[in-house]
């Protein structure tokens, strides 16, 4: 059964959290709270966090300096990845990608259905790994958010965490680039 291996000591990660929206400010931004709120609770550390319009070429300016940055280890967007003509979320984020994870809208999208039924297609929340940081793409609701933290990410984020996790492989995400040409 999956669980948390008490014998493993936790390992805090550096989060940074992008809230995508042409009309959030920091003192209204309620997917952004909820998101530092959980991660924090959960003993993780924000390593940043910004707020920037629902443009292409923004949003990928803020990731791509994220994902340069070796403190960084994961980075959650939430907003923009609904379908209309301003939501450009998954476009900004997917190029980016080295490798997608298909899996995480699939989980998401059940966890969501359980929640809200068939509205869940309404989302096109999306991850993957660039540059040996996490990318997750949330939509922009306060309770997508709460859905993808609590069902998801606080298990997949904790080394504790078994029978795998994400933060065990964290060290592996760019072995890649070290191998030698025979």
């Amino acid at each position: 059964m999956p669980g948390i291996d008490e014998s493993r000591e936790f390992i805090p990660l550096g989060i940074a959290v992008l809230t995508v929206s042409d009309t959030r400010k920091p003192e209204d931004d309620k997917s952004g709270n909820t998101l530092v709120a959980r991660l924090e609770s959960a003993g993780h550390e924000l390593a940043d966090r910004a707020i920037c319009p629902d443009n292409i070429e923004d949003i990928q300016e803020q990731v791509a300096g994220w994902i340069a940055n070796p403190d960084i280890d994961v980075v959650i967007t939430t907003g923009g990845t609904g379908f209309t003509g301003r939501d450009v979320t998954p476009e900004a984020v997917e190029p980016l990608f080295e490798k997608p994870m298909e899996g995480f809208s699939a989980i998401f999208h059940r966890i969501s259905f359980e929640k809200i039924g068939t509205s869940t297609i309404q989302s096109r929340a999306t991850a993957g790994v660039a540059n040996a940081t996490y990318i997750f793409s949330l939509p922009g609701s306060p309770g997508a958010c709460k859905d993808a933290w609590d069902g998801i990410l606080v298990h997949q984020l904790d080394y504790r965490f078994m029978p795998c996790n994400f933060v065990e492989i964290l060290p592996r995400l760019n072995e890649h680039l070290r191998r030698t040409k025979g």
